[in-house]
């Protein structure tokens, strides 16, 4: 897998700062408040795992599956719910957790749905914010790092299903994913 990284941009102590950080801004935030933390799955899974052990607050887990992308590098536009929620949100602070926002389609589709579902309030955490190609009005609350329109992998991003499982973050070479 290494093979097909063109450059790492972010190690895991990179990522391990910058989880840190951002839950030390969210257990501010959010004491005594009893959030619902939604997982995007299946991206998010690996930062949700860290960032909740720095959130030193009592919170509440919960996951959504959600697709736009299948096995390509582009966004469909065609948000779908795969798997909801086994809770509700009403009259909840809902902290959605994300691996990255890249048009801001899915969360827009999200936060929309949630607020219509009652939330009591809804923020979004992105360890990674791809601004660059936003088409959506969507501000993440929590970024770890704004990040250069390529295609990254790692550490939860993947593609075709694949690299996940690397700990750090890297931008995949073309000739990869080009075929």
């Amino acid at each position: 897998m290494d093979n097909d990284i063109l450059k790492v941009l972010y190690s895991r102590e990179d990522i391990q700062q910058a989880c840190q950080k951002m839950g030390e801004q969210i257990t501010a935030d959010f004491s005594g408040k009893n959030p619902l933390v939604i997982c995007v799955l299946k991206g998010a899974v690996m930062f949700m795992t860290d960032i909740v052990r720095e959130i030193n607050t009592y919170l509440e887990l919960d996951f959504m599956d959600v697709s736009s992308y299948g096995d390509g590098t582009e966004s469909t536009g065609d948000v779908r719910i795969l798997k909801d929620l086994d809770v509700s949100v009403s009259g909840r602070n809902v902290l959605i957790v994300e691996d990255i926002i890249d048009t801001g389609r899915t969360l827009d589709k999200l936060v929309g749905l949630l607020t219509h579902r009652n939330a009591a309030s809804v923020k979004v955490c992105t360890l990674f914010d791809k601004h660059d190609r936003r088409e959506k009005a969507i501000t993440p609350d929590y970024v770890g790092f704004n990040v250069p329109n390529e295609f990254i992998v790692g550490y939860g991003l993947d593609y075709a299903g694949k690299y996940r499982n690397l700990p750090y973050v890297g931008v995949l070479k073309p000739e990869v994913y080009s075929d």
